[in-house]
């Protein structure tokens, strides 16, 4: 009943201050923004300690694919907003002349953000930042499996943000479970596909809109024509980046037959350059986040035949870069998201095929596509439905703030980054300003003799 209460507190206090307008203001929302970014800036060593500590994440990913990403985000976001939250002016149709239109954005009020484990410091703020620039005022529920992570944004936000403003609440699945019980203006979600649900469910019982940030199994197909060396680096790369927990990682590689074998035997040189010849000993390689989630991968390695990798140890929550072959598509690790260091890699013989295997799954987050043939390019792109992703490169469309970043169907519903982010967060709202200076009567009753010359108009 704590957690209830504290709760009902937040957001009536959050409500009050909403309700007074000041998070409106233009100056409000670039000042809050630039507090935030002088706070994670203080606190930069911590984040990276805290998310080493959790995840065994090298400083180098950390602050590219977190703190960093931040970084870029609020800078390109405070660059931005004046011009995102001008009235934008439309065209207006015939019948309505004089008249003018335009488009309003305005702050949907108090808002739910929940984060993930495997970015636990990105996924929570890059939707902050989102929510404050639009004018919001904010609860945030980071993940209680990267404890130190939300130990720093705990103190980070408490140190920087009025709790009226920008609150944080703490603890496992009976917070967000009674957070869920809550009406909110607006919940985004980042997390799996059955959780995901769970939201949407909770959700639906007081018409709150979502977004959902989730996942799923991202193919990586690999032409015949490409570049076998810099595709298998980038393909190594986008794996086992964050030890593979990554919502866009390649999830499984189909690759054509006659360059399965070069294409593999490339991507073994290639993970002996970026690791070493014992991964376990690099200092750029993560570790898994939990002793569960361990279990659950090791048991994916009991099936198919092991090319690289495969060694595993407990007790450090280490599972080394692997790539699996001959794998059957019953197989588990073809059946769920892998969400780890596990490559399973498939061959096909025509894209006919290949297409085939991709739509026996739900649309996926991501897709990646190496060839150097534009039609191959094009119908894949055409056929293939999924959230975005990259021709002949993996995860980098993340860092473009000019690209939406979400899903489609199970793999996600709406999106964020950039304006995006601005408009998730925002209603547009519609408006006509009509003029006193004419007044036709042509629209009034009576209306006998004017349908002619409305028919007219309206044609």
């Amino acid at each position: 009943m704590e957690i209830e209460h504290h709760l009902d507190q937040v957001m009536a206090a959050q409500q009050n201050f909403y309700l007074r307008g000041q998070t409106r203001e233009y100056g409000f929302r670039v000042q809050q923004l630039g507090r935030l970014r002088a706070a994670i800036h203080a606190r930069e060593a911590q984040i990276l300690g805290a998310l080493k500590a959790d995840l065994g994440k090298p400083e180098t990913e950390g602050f590219v694919g977190e703190v960093g990403f931040i970084y870029a985000e609020l800078g390109y976001t405070l660059r931005h907003l004046k011009s995102w939250m001008k009235p934008k002016r439309v065209a207006t149709p015939l019948p309505l002349l004089p008249s003018s239109s335009y488009v309003l954005s305005e702050p949907l009020g108090e808002t739910l953000i929940i984060s993930p484990w495997n970015y636990p410091f990105q996924l929570l703020m890059a939707p902050l930042i989102g929510a404050m620039a639009a004018g919001n005022v904010a609860v945030l529920k980071p993940s209680e499996l990267a404890p130190r992570t939300a130990a720093v944004i705990q103190e980070l936000i408490t140190a920087t943000f009025p709790a009226e403003y920008v609150a944080v609440v703490s603890g496992g699945p009976e917070v967000v479970q009674a957070a869920l019980r809550r009406k909110w203006d607006h919940i985004f979600f980042t997390g799996s596909t059955p959780v995901g649900r769970i939201v949407a469910k909770a959700a639906a019982e007081h018409l709150t809109p979502v977004t959902l940030e989730l996942g799923g199994k991202s193919p990586c197909i690999v032409d015949r024509e490409t570049d076998l060396d810099i595709s298998a680096r980038r393909i190594v790369w986008g794996k086992f980046y964050n030890a593979g927990q990554t919502c866009v990682a390649p999830d499984y590689l189909l690759v054509h037959e006659s360059v399965k074998r070069p294409l593999l035997e490339r991507m073994q040189h290639h993970l002996r350059e970026f690791y070493g010849p014992d991964p376990a000993r690099s200092e750029d390689y993560a570790r898994i986040v939990s002793h569960r989630h361990f279990d659950r991968l090791a048991a994916m390695l009991d099936e198919g035949e092991i090319v690289v990798g495969g060694q595993r140890n407990r007790a450090e929550r280490y599972v080394a870069p692997t790539i699996c072959a001959q794998v059957p598509l019953t197989a588990r690790v073809m059946q769920e998201e892998i969400f780890g260091p596990i490559l399973p890699v498939l061959e096909y013989r025509t894209l006919d095929e290949a297409i085939g295997i991709v739509r026996q799954f739900p649309k996926p987050l991501a897709l990646y596509v190496f060839t150097k043939n534009r039609a191959t390019r094009q119908r894949l792109l055409a056929e293939l439905s999924f959230g975005g992703g990259c021709i002949n490169d993996t995860l980098v469309h993340l860092s473009n703030p000019e690209l939406p970043f979400g899903g489609v169907g199970l793999s996600g519903v709406g999106a964020y980054h950039g304006q995006y982010s601005f408009d998730t967060f925002s209603h547009r709202k519609s408006i006509v300003r009509g003029t006193f200076l004419v007044d036709l009567k042509l629209r009034y009753q009576p209306y006998k003799g004017k349908l002619k010359w409305l028919r007219m108009i309206f044609k």
